[in-house]
């Protein structure tokens, strides 16, 4: 996920899209499957017994760390957090910020205060934290309080990185006390230091949820485990390895087109199966509901080469492949004060280097083999195709031209007589993908060494300067251009910011500070389009391809609809 402007924080990649190459992930030890009923009954005495057409049950692979939004960094968190709570705004179906707590908010003319009015009779859940057991309203108060809560050390929060930088800051550079302010119980102010365009899709994010104070008062460091939000589901079981339950919320605020309160289920069981072939069997046994994503042990068992589903499962559930907000890229490394003293490694400063390096490649190729062609090949800049402002005729980027690569290698003084020799730093994941890439250069006369590395340690190296040419990917934290291109900004050299390339261009810096101020849409996407020209020309990435979202849904489950955020909404979701 990516951050905005000089942000303090470290990119992890968190979503379960189709094979991301470029992350190594970890696994829960124990897969098991309870059984639904069984679960919902044992999780209290007056609960009537579940439907099992009104529980809605999906598996989470990787691990789930905490049902704290404070905490919701990667996608396992995300989708558990966002049937729990709700922010001030969310996304539309058109990848919009809409209202949500709020009913309505309010920009100044200068884009620097922002009011939000809460809606009446929003409660949180019922809990023992309050007098009586019963949620109470939620105020403006709560989400003051929340918003401080990020910037909280003691709360250690990686989600801190939405505020700073963009609200109203004291005279050290911390964001000041008047940054939020509760004006009364219904109404919220953020103030921002300079106008910022994307702030309200920031607000989206589940690091901007309200929660009430009195529950993490109470639990403290177990917060995580006994979340109190606002939205369509409460929390009622985690047995951790085995399963997470929730059950409706008789008392949420929201209801459909037609008046009827949401959500239409029941419940929704959260399971741990960590074995990829495991979990498709259990939903071709109709025990899960769906899968997001197609791993390598069962790509060529549902898919064809060309991407389509194979004709032994027509028909059997739904199969669904839609953009995704993710590019999967090379980095290469601008800056050699922290790289290791090979001898050739400074050709990668040479621009016609780096230009034949893309050249070489054949992205659609890559595609077919190694991805059944789930995904875009990088034939454009680093903007993924998912977004309004990317255009192909705009920027256009690099086709496989493999002469071209080898003459541009020549201009740089290199050849047979003097070969070029580059090490290429990634993990396990990516090792093939990563010899692929080799076999391709080596066809223009480049010998590259593949260093396989710690999933952590691969981090490390990317993010402290210390790698030359990388494998990476980046997923947006909400959807506007600006998330990707802040990965360019001068401002933002790693560790401290998302710059892992160190790339500087005083004209890209330009653009984008005048992008971050541009309210017209169209302007702003060609500005945009502008500063992801200059990255095709400099190339400081080689984007691999822009990836896709594959979902496989049962054909009983309705009202479930995918967009490049991956996103899991279950509130209209209903089973028939």
């Amino acid at each position: 996920m990516a951050a905005a402007g000089a942000l303090p924080r470290k990119h992890l990649n968190p979503l379960l899209s189709p094979p991301a190459f470029f992350r190594r992930r970890p696994h829960l030890g124990r897969s098991l499957v309870l059984p639904v009923l069984a679960l919902l009954n044992a999780c209290g005495t007056a609960e009537k017994s579940a439907d099992e057409r009104r529980v809605f049950r999906y598996n989470q692979p990787e691990a789930l760390t905490s049902l704290d939004p404070a905490f919701s960094r990667n996608q396992a968190n995300i989708w558990a957090v966002t049937q729990l709570y709700n922010g001030l705004v969310e996304l539309n179906d058109s990848l919009r910020p809409a209202p949500a707590l709020a009913r309505h908010y309010d920009i100044s003319p200068d884009g620097r205060r922002y009011t939000f009015v809460l809606r009446v009779g929003v409660r949180f859940h019922d809990s023992e934290v309050f007098a009586g057991g019963k949620g109470r309203a939620v105020t403006a108060h709560d989400v003051v309080y929340s918003f401080r809560r990020l910037l909280d050390k003691t709360t250690a929060s990686p989600g801190g990185w939405i505020f700073r930088g963009k609200v109203l800051e004291n005279g050290q550079g911390e964001p000041s006390d008047t940054c939020f302010v509760a004006a009364n119980d219904s109404t919220v102010r953020v103030y921002l230091k300079e106008p910022f365009i994307p702030f309200l899709g920031i607000l989206t994010m589940p690091y901007a949820y309200v929660v009430p104070h009195e529950a993490v008062q109470r639990y403290g460091k177990d917060f995580r485990e006994h979340p109190v939000g606002t939205g369509p589901f409460v929390f009622r079981r985690w047995d951790e390895g085995s399963a997470i339950v929730y059950h409706r919320n008789p008392n949420y605020w929201r209801r459909d087109a037609k008046g009827k309160q949401l959500p239409y289920l029941d419940a929704v069981q959260i399971s741990f199966i960590s074995d990829r072939k495991s979990e498709f069997l259990t939903f071709q046994q109709g025990k899960l509901d769906f899968l997001s994503g197609i791993r390598a042990g069962s790509r060529d068992l549902i898919l064809y080469p060309n991407g389509q589903l194979r004709e032994d499962f027509a028909g059997k559930f739904r199969f669904e492949k839609v953009p995704y907000l993710n590019t999967e890229y090379l980095g290469i490394q601008q800056d050699p004060t922290n790289l290791r003293g090979d001898a050739d490694q400074p050709a990668l400063r040479d621009r016609r280097v780096r230009q034949a390096l893309n050249y070489a490649l054949n992205k659609p190729e890559l595609l077919a083999y190694f991805l059944n062609n789930v995904g875009v090949p990088g034939h454009s800049g680093f903007v993924p195709s998912s977004l309004p402002s990317f255009s192909q005729q705009a920027v256009p980027g690099y086709l496989y031209q493999p002469e071209k690569a080898r003459q541009l290698l020549r201009e740089a003084g290199y050849g047979p007589s003097k070969p070029l020799r580059l090490r290429l730093s990634t993990v396990a994941d990516t090792k093939e993908i990563s010899e692929y890439l080799q076999k391709k250069w080596a066809e223009v006369g480049v010998q590259v060494q593949i260093d396989v590395n710690q999933s952590a340690a691969h981090q490390e190296m990317v993010d402290n300067g210390r790698a030359a040419l990388f494998t990476k990917s980046w997923l947006g934290d909400y959807p506007d251009a600006e998330n990707y291109l802040a990965l360019f900004y001068g401002p933002n050299f790693s560790p401290a910011g998302p710059n892992k390339t160190h790339y500087r261009n005083p004209e890209f810096d330009r653009l984008y500070e005048q992008a971050k101020l541009e309210r017209d849409d169209r302007r702003r996407w060609e500005l945009y389009q502008a500063m992801d020209r200059l990255v095709v020309r400099d190339v400081p990435v080689i984007p691999l391809y822009y990836d896709q979202v594959v979902r496989l849904t049962q054909n009983n489950v309705h009202g479930l609809t995918p967009n490049p955020m991956n996103q899991l909404v279950l509130e209209r979701v209903w089973k028939d």
